[in-house]
């Protein structure tokens, strides 16, 4: 499988890493959407849009940073340039975490679906999401340009259906504003539930800043990473609002909050065509695959990027023969099979809440580097340059803080048990790297690429 490392190969188009981008965004929103409904009903049509615009700081601030270093260690080494390489692998390790948490907890999207038909006994339940995540693990060893080809396959795919149920609903005659203005209105537990559901479905917009780590395999220039950033953000944004308001109209909020894939559910109930449910679970299965695809692929060039950095072994940047870094894949399968099995409890749920703390300090570390880096770098070149600059980074940190601060504060007091261990864990790994310079390779000293580093990457 080895082989001799290759290095990564730049397969990826700007489309493949668009539909990549955009469908880790979407992702499982087939059985999540009761949990929207019940928390603001189907005011989530304006939530989504609003949520995607709040974003535009980080977002502009991720893609100046990784259009002057390109690299797939993305948070790190901007981190690590700005501050320095504590700072650096600080970034690192509480991205990892919000990467590596979605692909087990998506897999479990297809045990949802498998319930609708059956009833699946719960032994059983994390078993199938192992099943496919060792799936996708066979194809993430191979070349890069298949995830990109399946993720337009899926995207094209996914999207279409959810358009075509959405305009069937809206014309079905079932679809009724009474279900909306009647029970409440978009917002049946007011301005609270509308604040309490941003800050949940801030969740939904994870996947946007993943994309960075792809970029050593991209056959476009780094300044269209900003194209890709925005897709993420807004594709996804428009196909919520569609979506929502399509389903809202069909039965009042609190019922659809009660109903476990309200979708197919609703099709049923109002005696709709069976194949309009059966196209649901189909889109909703095919948005939680490619979150799994895009999510997979980022966590495991956030270790080969750490890698690189030389804060973690040499072997995290060996690649296969494909490109593909096959021990970090390695690495990413036992995480996803530890969560995927520990899921009966609600340990899962705890870190995938911790996740969204993470990403508010990765967002913030990320505007504060693109901030500090105008002042301390300022000769580099930024092929892409965020309009506003400074101005428009603190707004980013501003944003990132509110994130942080209300994630923190909506952490169940049986969550502080796993964040402590993560923590623990993530300081673990510097010592161990400094007895493995000690005993094992002296001169494995940590590294910071800077632009100069761009060509001798590729080299």
């Amino acid at each position: 499988m080895a082989g001799k490392s290759t290095g990564l190969k730049r397969q990826l188009s700007l489309f493949s890493l668009i539909a990549i981008a955009a469908g880790a965004v979407l992702g499982g929103w087939l059985a999540e959407a009761p949990y929207w409904f019940e928390l603001t009903g189907a005011g989530a049509a304006f939530i989504f849009p609003i949520l995607a615009i709040i974003l535009i700081p980080i977002a502009l601030a991720f893609s100046e940073l990784a259009s002057v270093l390109p690299f797939s260690s993305s948070v790190d080494v901007w981190s690590s340039n700005a501050m320095n390489p504590t700072v650096g692998w600080v970034t690192q390790w509480l991205f990892f975490l919000v990467q590596v948490v979605e692909p087990p907890l998506v897999a479990f999207i297809f045990v949802t679906a498998a319930d609708f038909f059956i009833d699946v006994p719960g032994p059983a339940k994390p078993l199938i999401a192992i099943g496919i995540i060792v799936v996708w693990y066979i194809f993430s060893n191979f070349n890069i340009e298949l995830t990109g080809k399946l993720a337009i396959i899926l995207f094209i795919v996914m999207v279409s259906i959810t358009v075509g149920n959405a305009i069937y609903y809206l014309s079905s005659g079932h679809w009724e504003f009474t279900n909306i203005s009647d029970h409440g209105g978009f917002f049946p537990h007011g301005i609270y539930g509308a604040v309490a559901a941003a800050s949940a479905l801030v969740l939904k917009f994870i996947g946007f800043a993943m994309t960075p780590t792809m970029i050593q395999e991209t056959k476009f220039p780094a300044k269209k990473m900003i194209i890709v950033i925005l897709a993420g953000l807004f594709i996804p944004a428009a196909v919520y609002v569609l979506a929502t308001v399509a389903i809202s109209g069909l039965a009042p909020h609190d019922v659809i909050a009660n109903l476990s894939v309200p979708e197919p559910e609703l099709v049923g109930q109002l005696g709709m065509p069976a194949i309009i449910g059966l196209l649901a679970i189909l889109a909703g299965l095919l948005y939680a695959f490619t979150t799994l695809m895009g999510f997979w692929t980022s966590s495991a060039r956030v270790l080969y990027g750490a890698s690189q950095l030389r804060q973690l072994p040499p072997w995290f940047a060996r690649t296969n023969r494909h490109g593909q870094p096959y021990i970090a894949n390695i690495v990413v399968l036992a995480f996803g099979i530890f969560f995927a099995a520990f899921t009966g409890s609600n340990w899962v749920e705890y870190t995938y809440s911790l996740s969204v703390v993470a990403a508010g300090a990765v967002y913030f570390l990320g505007c504060l580097a693109a901030y500090r880096l105008r002042d301390k770098r300022p000769e580099w070149a930024r092929p892409f340059r965020s309009p506003a600059g400074k101005p428009i980074f603190a707004l980013g940190m501003l944003i990132s803080a509110a994130i942080t601060i209300i994630g923190v504060t909506l952490l169940p007091p049986n969550a502080w048990p796993p964040i402590i261990a993560y923590i623990i864990i993530g300081a673990l790994i510097p010592l161990a790297m400094k007895q493995y310079r000690t005993h094992v390779d002296p001169g494995y000293t940590p590294v910071v690429l800077t632009p100069e580093d761009v060509q001798k990457i590729e080299e």
